[in-house]
């Protein structure tokens, strides 16, 4: 794997200036892993990115285009065509979920916007979210105390200011979603109802009952949809990123995807893109997310030089559906796990294994409302201890008419399987459900490529920290995405666009020449290695980690990437050839390599890294783990991106 992996205390360190022999401080290097980088400057997490960025211009931005370019604000797409597969835009939006929906209604307002998203545009993280939103809207509660919630929940690894600015600013949020018409449940009173979930010490979860992300998605893509000057381009898989290199400097223009209704390369040419693609939980054989949550985003975000951060911290979700443990089985297997809210516990809900014991208040004080990386591992403990398949949520012992109103959808769910939850307990295990880790951003989301944010699941902002509080991803992914719009429209107004720049990159292929037999057969044995590579991650990278079964997983992950390129190449594919499958395998190959190597980097249990040899927390080791960009030239497919970036100079 091209990359390196250091702890850093305090300050963020970015690896830019290749010519300099500096070595950093406080790192561990991991072995058989190279960095061709080193040390320029220190600078903190949140503050430190943003004076690090001094936005440049090269020679693809030049302001002879500036009058050209101002004619495209408010035509219609086709205007944006260009050789019928380039289109120009001034901002690019990767993603449609709350992050990439929200900044793009406000960046519409000074410029035209691409939002280009993999599947139908409801098809997020987003629209699979249940439980609610985090934020102060109670007089008894206090931003301090939020605070204080997240920084415990994420093992003391949060970065202070980042929790500061997301609690403050969330109930902001909040408001400014309600005006846009999203419905939340309000209480007899007439006020918001406020839930409380695990790690919470107070009632604070904005929800409309338990399908809170699609009522959120719901209220944005309406907006999005009625403003003319955003653009959606649904069934646009996004394969890499367009960048240049200005000197030490990587430059964002960009992005290639596959339009996989009909199988064109398209070329998106921007000012400003925002990542804003979601996670990566399909790394795992079992998981929450939606099929579309392949990593795609901060696998091309690593293949473009982008520094990446916290990726061991892979959050299970304690309580997934277990369909194995329904009275009517579903007749196929599922594409992803069908979610159980943490309100449920928040509300009363009991754990027992399938003895009817309660057992977590023999693992934690707070019991079913400890956080979440407690209750998966002690879940986890209880199923290899008793060599059980699932545990059991009850909350049955509530009034019905409460667990109807506030649990319809996971009701409905359950008694088409013949379980019926006012009066049965639901059979749980955990699944993968988030990525703590991810892009590593700057206070307003902004990252060391220039011209590239990002916001939401993608993003690493230490909010997080080792472990997310409950209800704080659908916050955070809000106040971020506002937090970028004023930088990426002071961007964009620095910069004007060459329309011949497309030519610089070569363009993907559609591998239309291997003819159909071909094709199937690497369609067929890619499926394969996917379910294998799950398999590996599951069984060696899971909730519960050792030193040696990290390296089994790398050895085997390497060997299987290995052979299943060689498989590619040895039947005519080419390093620039493109199919949704076999990029959606070189992206979980990237994402699950860096969740390994992340992983490898800690020597301790902290939050959701678990490890049996190093079972302690240590203060010593108590700092962000960061992956720096490294050579483009080497590694696998996976880790390269299609194109050779071009080198510019800068403007003097």
């Amino acid at each position: 794997m091209a990359a390196s992996i250091a702890y850093v205390g305090g300050h963020l360190q970015y690896g830019v200036n290749f010519c300099m022999g500096q070595s950093y401080k406080q790192a561990i290097w991991v072995p058989s892993v190279t960095f061709n980088g080193c040390l320029q400057r220190e600078l903190s997490w949140s503050c430190g990115v943003s004076k690090f960025l001094q936005i440049r211009k090269c020679n693809l931005f030049r302001s002879r285009t500036n009058e050209n370019w101002k004619s495209f604000g408010t035509v219609i797409t086709s205007a944006y065509l260009r050789d019928g597969s380039t289109k120009y835009f001034d901002f690019a939006v990767i993603g449609s979920g709350v992050a990439g929906l929200r900044y793009a209604l406000e960046v519409a307002k000074h410029g035209s916007v691409a939002i280009i998203t993999k599947a139908e545009p409801h098809e997020s993280n987003t629209n699979y979210a249940q439980g609610g939103v985090s934020a102060v809207l109670c007089p008894s509660d206090s931003v301090e105390s939020h605070m204080q919630d997240t920084i415990v929940a994420g093992a003391y690894l949060c970065d202070e200011e980042s929790v500061k600015v997301v609690c403050t600013e969330g109930p902001d949020r909040i408001r400014e979603l309600i005006a846009m018409g999203a419905s939340f449940d309000h209480g007899d009173d007439g006020n918001l109802h406020l839930a409380r979930e695990g790690g919470h010490s107070h009632h604070r979860i904005v929800h409309a009952a338990d399908m809170t992300g699609r009522e959120i998605e719901r209220a944005l893509l309406e907006a999005v949809v009625n403003d003319p000057n955003i653009s959606v381009f649904k069934h646009h898989f996004a394969i890499d990123l367009l960048t240049s290199q200005d000197g030490s400097d990587t430059v964002c223009h960009g992005i290639d995807a596959l339009n996989t209704e009909t199988q064109e390369v398209v070329r998106f040419i921007s000012k400003v893109t925002l990542l804003a693609s979601g996670g990566a939980g399909h790394i795992y054989p079992s998981t929450t997310n939606p099929l579309v949550a392949t990593g795609d985003g901060m696998a091309m975000a690593h293949r473009a030089q982008a520094v990446i951060s916290n990726m061991e911290f892979v959050q299970f979700h304690p309580t997934a559906l277990a369909d194995e443990g329904l009275p009517i089985k579903p007749k196929k297997t599922r594409e992803n796990s069908f979610l159980i809210t943490e309100a449920v516990r928040g509300d009363g809900g009991i754990l027992y294994n399938l003895s009817m014991e309660r057992f977590m208040p023999l693992y934690d004080g707070r019991a079913e409302l400890a956080p979440r990386d407690v209750v998966a591992r002690s879940i986890d403990d209880q199923l290899k201890k008793r060599n059980e398949k699932y545990v059991l949520l009850d909350i049955s012992h509530k009034p019905r008419e409460k667990i109807l109103s506030h649990f319809p959808n996971i009701a409905n769910e359950c008694l088409q399987h013949g379980l019926d939850i006012t009066q049965q307990p639901i059979p749980v295990v955990p699944a993968a459900h988030y990525m703590c880790g991810g892009v590593r951003a700057g206070l307003q989301g902004e990252t060391n490529v220039h011209g590239l944010y990002v916001a939401g699941e993608v993003a690493c902002t230490g909010l997080h920290g080792a472990n997310r509080l409950a209800s704080n991803s659908l916050l955070e992914a809000l106040v971020f995405a506002r937090r970028a719009v004023q930088p990426s429209i002071n961007y964009m107004k620095s910069s004007s666009l060459d329309l011949s720049a497309s030519s610089l990159w070569t363009r993907p292929l559609v591998p239309k020449s291997l003819g159909s037999d071909v094709m199937h057969k690497i369609l067929r044995i890619t499926k394969e290695v996917r379910k294998e590579l799950q398999s590996i991650m599951w069984k060696y990278v899971g909730i519960v980690r050792s030193t040696s079964r990290l390296q089994e997983a790398e050895q085997k992950i390497g060997k299987l990437e290995a052979k299943w390129e060689t498989y590619l190449f040895e039947h005519g594919w080419q390093q620039t050839m493109v199919a949704l499958e076999a990029c959606e395998m070189r992206n979980l190959f990237c994402c699950a390599k860096l969740v390994v190597s992340s992983a490898l980097a800690r020597h301790e249990s902290r939050g959701l890294h678990y490890m049996t040899d190093f079972p302690h927390l240590e203060e010593s080791k108590r700092l962000p783990t960061v992956i720096f960009p490294s050579s483009h030239t080497t590694g696998t497919w996976s880790s390269r991106q299609l194109h050779q970036q071009p080198i510019v100079k800068s403007m003097v």
